[in-house]
């Protein structure tokens, strides 16, 4: 759901007259929303989305639902990911969201902070957490943090149009890790897809069976944990039939893939950054305008060299 906005409170965040926020919106800068009242609102998306192409000062980021002290220094992204790492260590979320918030107005797209910043803070912490160095508390607490962060960066991405390429994805059985999933879901929300996480350690039937009703343009398995290697492969050769008779490229990434299990399955690609999967995603969607300008998805199941190695055997 969208958060609206009032044009007060948007003009008193950056420090500008209700006027020439209405001339900003009659000039096509901003899109107004009309309640069933006829009050005009902005949408929280479309005015980050603004703050971040026009480089205008946001001066009072908590009237946007922000901490008191976003976008008032400059954030270096090769320093954040230390900075995040040990304010969700120590359980700072307003540490966490202002980081976050500020490299991400700085015009840092969501998946250069989530591949550089969140995904790398994470593997610090577990591997932390798995050397006896952090408390179990500790590490839940950090995960529970996260998933608020990338659900806020969710609502601050623009909304995808209605016409945009389908993408769902999640976890097979005995798989519940949600944090790689979620910022599966925001990259390509960002990208413009309209991407839906189905959950985690998730029956292969019931994915089957979205993927059937919902024929995606993509589905994408985020695999961190695999109970039985032959039980997963056979339940993911099922899976990846069902795919590919509806035409859908099937995208597969996480570190419980061993270059081994790899070779014993077929896939669309292996991606094992986010960057790589918004390569193939974007790849994939200006190949079906090509094929098709009204955008209608002709069916193929393109392969992907998003990694040496991508393909299966």
């Amino acid at each position: 759901m969208q958060k609206l906005l009032t044009t007060k409170q948007v003009a008193q965040a950056i420090k500008v007259s209700e006027s020439s926020l209405k001339r900003w919106c009659y000039q096509g800068l901003l899109t107004a929303i009309r309640t069933a009242g006829g009050h005009r609102r902005l949408a929280l998306d479309d005015v980050l989305h603004f703050l971040r192409k026009s480089g205008q000062k946001l001066v009072r980021p908590e009237l946007l639902g922000l901490p008191s002290n976003t976008g008032q220094a400059a954030v270096v992204m090769g320093r954040a990911r230390e900075k995040v790492r040990d304010a969700l260590i120590a359980g700072d979320e307003d540490q966490c969201r202002r980081i976050v918030f500020d490299l991400y107005l700085a015009g840092h797209s969501a998946c250069e902070i989530c591949d550089h910043v969140l995904a790398t803070a994470f593997h610090d912490i577990g591997l932390r957490w798995e050397c006896g160095e952090l408390t179990i508390y500790r590490e839940r607490r950090a995960c529970e943090i996260g998933l608020k962060l990338l659900q806020e960066l969710r609502m601050a991405v623009r909304t995808p149009l209605t016409d945009a390429p389908v993408a769902i994805g999640g976890t097979l059985s005995c798989d519940p890790y949600r944090l790689p999933n979620s910022m599966i879901e925001l990259v390509l929300r960002e990208l413009g897809w309209r991407a839906t996480s189905l959950g985690t350690s998730l029956p292969t039937a019931t994915i089957g069976e979205a993927v059937r009703d919902s024929r995606p343009r993509l589905l994408w398995l985020s695999v961190s944990h695999i109970e039985s290697v032959p039980t997963f492969l056979a339940e993911y050769a099922h899976l990846h039939g069902v795919a590919t008779g509806t035409g859908t490229a099937v995208v597969v990434g996480g570190r419980a893939l061993t270059a081994e299990i790899r070779r014993q399955m077929a896939y669309s690609a292996y991606c094992d950054t986010l960057r790589h999967l918004a390569a193939f995603a974007s790849s994939l969607a200006s190949m079906d305008v090509e094929r098709n300008p009204h955008n209608k998805s002709d069916g193929a199941n393109p392969r992907s060299e998003c990694r040496p190695g991508g393909d299966a055997n």
